[in-house]
């Protein structure tokens, strides 16, 4: 890219990743300092400095509207109850538009890794994914790397030995240029047909299944802090372990198998 005149005064920063390492490749990701984002999130910050350090970013929803993220979290994490969704609108019903599918079929960790931090932001447990269904390698590549993060101990309970927990589903969505309207999104995900609603409630106090929910497109969750090397090395030795207990299971059943011929 350096070669072409018109990319070589441009600054990767969503795309950072996005033909640089193998997309299904972890261990890539992790050696580019990724989930250190994460680590130092759920192991060293509480969830209101998280949110206080989105708004001092100034990062602004990439979906279009240019909301303020910092801001939707924190509606989000003062609303009640224990049940919270974290979103991601990766539907990108816009003709001839390949941003979000660019990031979900190059950097598909760089999506689980800024909704989890979302998700201990607000105090949310669940979250989905609504991506198109003409994206299909950009499905597999993000289905495959959600596998690897809960194998990993990156999704699902007590993520890197803490007490947070959190974990993602796909759904796919038919086409419906109206269902990128965040509200007709969770209508679709409800399993409904994709219709806007009136507004307020605003979905951070009202929003999936009529809970409070905070929704993101996948530029915004992949926009999060990537320099933080001091908390690679607890990812890295998470990781190392994992394959280290992978390979000692494969040893075993293999030698079983071994005695049983």
């Amino acid at each position: 890219m350096q070669d072409v005149e018109f990319f070589k005064r441009q600054t990767k920063i969503v795309l950072s990743n996005c033909g640089t390492i193998d997309p299904l490749s972890m261990s890539e990701y992790i050696g580019r300092s990724g989930y250190a984002a994460l680590a130092k999130a759920i192991t060293s910050m509480k969830p209101d400095a998280v949110i206080e350090e989105m708004k001092k970013s100034g990062l602004r929803g990439r979906g279009g509207a240019g909301f303020p993220t910092g801001l939707k979290w924190s509606f989000a994490r003062k609303s009640g109850g224990d049940v919270k969704y974290v979103l991601c609108n990766a539907d990108e019903g816009d003709p001839g538009a390949f941003m979000d599918r660019s990031v979900l079929e190059g950097d598909p960790h760089a999506i689980i890794e800024g909704m989890a931090i979302a998700a201990f932001a607000v105090g949310a447990k669940h979250g989905f994914v609504y991506v198109r269904a003409e994206y299909p390698l950009a499905v597999e590549r993000l289905a495959h790397a959600i596998s690897q993060a809960r194998e990993s101990g990156l999704l699902g309970a007590a993520i890197l030995g803490t007490s947070f927990s959190f974990d993602l589903e796909i759904r796919m969505g038919s086409g419906a240029f109206v269902c990128g309207e965040e509200t007709a999104l969770m209508t679709s995900i409800e399993g409904n047909r994709g219709e806007p609603r009136p507004r307020p409630p605003f979905p951070a106090q009202k929003g999936l299944w009529d809970k409070p929910s905070v929704l993101n497109n996948v530029e915004t969750y992949a926009k999060r802090a990537r320099h933080h090397t001091q908390w690679s090395g607890l990812v890295c030795g998470l990781w190392h372990r994992k394959e280290q207990r992978h390979e000692g299971v494969r040893a075993r059943r293999g030698g079983q198998q071994h005695r049983a011929r």
